[in-house]
């Protein structure tokens, strides 16, 4: 496996990054909440770029993969600070996003910052807002109190055998960042994919998205039966079909 390539951000975070050479657009993947760029998607989509001669980027945000920084430090600023560091450091001309997950919420983010550049967008069960409207709203009181007490809460994980550790900084730095509660305009080629069988981030969440956002090219596509990971071979094609439609769409 490649060594991969290290980005001193302004902020100090030296984030890990692998860029596949190959003609533009380049197609930049963004990862979930704790994922990192060596999952199943990251590594098919890196592989299908290479065999397209299409320029790609996956990165690790810092607390994720192999970047510095421990996890429990990090929120949703920091990690769209790390992909647009790199992004900008490594990149060129026209990107096309590619979000799963809380990457849906970070290209959302890098999209609205940069808007020039972008000329594409697919969301793999994208999650804006997650922090406030999943996370802080399905909080109990008691729940509520500990984590402004203490500064952290632990939550049951179906992905882990230890609980996800959800911070108060998390929550109160991603009010800072919501992209669901002031216009959100997608002026460019924007396809989103999710799983009926999605219990982390339900189709709910997809259908306020894009019944929020505005633009000319917005498709949604529902998938009965797939959940969560959508990383299965049938999956891992609709979302090489969905790039190929919105790279379609630039040429």
């Amino acid at each position: 496996m490649t060594k991969p390539h290290q980005l001193t951000t302004p902020q100090g975070r030296q984030i890990a990054y692998h860029h596949t050479k190959g003609q533009g657009p380049c197609v930049v993947f963004l990862g979930g909440f704790k994922s990192d760029m060596t999952c199943t998607k990251a590594i098919y989509l890196q592989d299908w770029a290479k065999a397209q001669g299409q320029s790609f980027l996956r990165l690790d945000y810092s607390g994720h993969g192999v970047s510095s920084g421990d996890f429990l430090d990090g929120a949703i600023g920091d990690w769209f600070e790390d992909a647009l560091a790199v992004i900008e450091a490594v990149t060129s001309g026209p990107l096309v996003l590619v979000g799963s997950s809380m990457g849906g919420w970070i290209s959302l983010l890098v999209a609205r910052a940069i808007p020039q550049r972008i000329v594409g967008l697919v969301g793999i069960a994208a999650a804006p807002d997650f922090t406030e409207d999943s996370m802080w709203a399905d909080f109990m009181p008691a729940q509520r109190a500990e984590i402004m007490a203490k500064g952290q809460i632990g939550l049951p994980s179906e992905y882990a055998d230890s609980p996800y550790i959800i911070t108060r900084r998390l929550i109160e730095e991603g009010r800072n960042r919501l992209v669901l509660r002031a216009p959100l305009a997608l002026n460019f080629p924007t396809r989103l994919l999710q799983g009926t069988a999605d219990v982390d981030v339900p189709p709910a969440v997809a259908l306020r998205l894009l019944d929020h956002a505005t633009g000319d090219d917005i498709r949604l596509t529902l998938v009965k039966g797939a959940d969560h990971r959508f990383s299965t071979p049938a999956c891992l094609t609709m979302i090489t079909e969905a790039i190929t439609d919105v790279l379609k769409a630039t040429r």
